[in-house]
């Protein structure tokens, strides 16, 4: 256990976040598609409201070289010798995921064979090694479990890669929302710096951040494999419930969608308080009731660190898996990804950490410190 203190969200006003309350009142009565319908009526100047002084982000942007396929293929080749996509190709590039992103359901439907790969938060060398063992896109299809961001000293590249290959093969990368696909959490644990650094702005922070709405909530294999970033929520008993949330919004400090994104297994029957201050605890007995209730075989999820790179919990119920070696270039874990076959077989592939490689002779800039938090 750590001394550290827990990792949680603030609320708007700087407090600690109010109390969890368990309430079906989240789950919202019309289609899915509603809330698109309301998303538009607010407009673009809203969702895309400048930050700081920064412009708006173009919602109508050009995006003709974005959806070519050769300048796709330019920018993951950029990306793989380690160099920062200018901030017109960022804003291009995130207008057209969201494009793609936003015709996703909540839980995304998820053929086999795919790979699924837990939290690599931004470093983005070993996110080519797991390519590397993994296979590369599009020859592999690929579930991310979230967190791409944050911590790492990448956190622009990582994430800026997952969306290139998002847009350039839709049906073979999976991307869902993650506790640190947030705002709030971006400003302190490490995203905004990072982008400030690289592009002397907030702009590119803003645009990314402003995709981040449009992230599914989890993923479903074969509708097997329960895959959300986190855990179980009280308020969420089917798949349906989870179907008809409005995900298209900065994550509540409370609530299904917030469970879905903060909750994690524990050894104690039942729902309990968790100690990172969001979302909550639960047990075996929760577990089984799900997975029995909903037709899963198990639930493979990401969000906490497990030194082998993946963990089993309740006699097999749940799985995490962990995919950014040595956490934080200290903590010495190895990495693992799930990888499932088209007959629904899986096993593990375990990796090690890959060292960030000096740039033009230069070592990468760590930015300010950050502070510690429930790993």
């Amino acid at each position: 256990a750590s001394s550290r203190p827990p990792e949680r969200p603030v609320s708007a006003r700087g407090g600690a976040r109010p109390p969890v309350s368990v309430r079906r009142s989240h789950l919202a009565g019309a289609a899915p598609g509603a809330s698109r319908a309301r998303r538009r009526a607010r407009g673009a100047a809203e969702r895309c409201s400048p930050l700081l002084g920064e412009a708006p982000c173009p919602m109508g942007a050009d995006l003709h070289s974005a959806s070519d396929a050769a300048s796709l293929d330019a920018h993951v080749a950029s990306l793989r010798g380690v160099a920062v996509l200018p901030e017109s190709d960022v804003r291009a590039l995130c207008a057209k995921c969201k494009e793609v992103l936003e015709k996703e359901s909540n839980v995304q439907p998820v053929a086999a064979p795919v790979t699924l790969v837990g939290d690599v938060h931004g470093q983005f060398h070993d996110l080519l090694e797991l390519f590397q063992i993994a296979g590369q896109p599009p020859t592999t299809n690929f579930l991310f479990l979230g967190d791409y961001v944050d911590r790492g000293y990448y956190s622009v590249e990582t994430v800026t890669m997952v969306i290139a290959l998002k847009v350039r093969y839709p049906n073979r990368i999976t991307m869902i929302r993650g506790n640190h696909e947030s705002r709030q959490i971006t400003q302190v644990y490490g995203f905004y710096d990072e982008c400030l650094r690289k592009y002397g702005t907030a702009a590119v922070w803003q645009c990314i951040t402003d995709l981040f709405d449009y992230l599914p909530l989890a993923a479903v294999v074969e509708n097997r494999l329960f895959c959300p970033h986190a855990g179980l929520s009280p308020s969420l008993d089917t798949l349906d419930h989870i179907r008809h949330l409005n995900r298209f919004e900065e994550v509540p400090h409370e609530g299904p969608m917030c469970d879905l994104l903060w909750s994690d297994p524990d050894e104690r029957v039942g729902w309990g308080m968790s100690p990172r201050g969001a979302g909550y605890t639960f047990g075996q007995d929760i577990s089984e009731q799900f997975n029995h209730q909903n037709g899963l075989d198990f639930i493979v999820r990401a969000h906490q660190l497990v030194m082998d790179g993946y963990q089993w919990a309740h006699e097999k119920q749940v799985v995490t898996i962990f995919s950014a070696p040595n956490y934080c270039y200290r903590c010495g874990n190895k990495a693992a990804l799930l990888e499932v076959d088209e007959h629904m077989q899986h096993k593990f592939l375990q990796f090690d950490h890959a060292p960030p490689k000096p740039v033009d002779g230069k070592k990468p800039s760590k930015g300010r410190p950050m502070p510690d938090y429930f790993l």
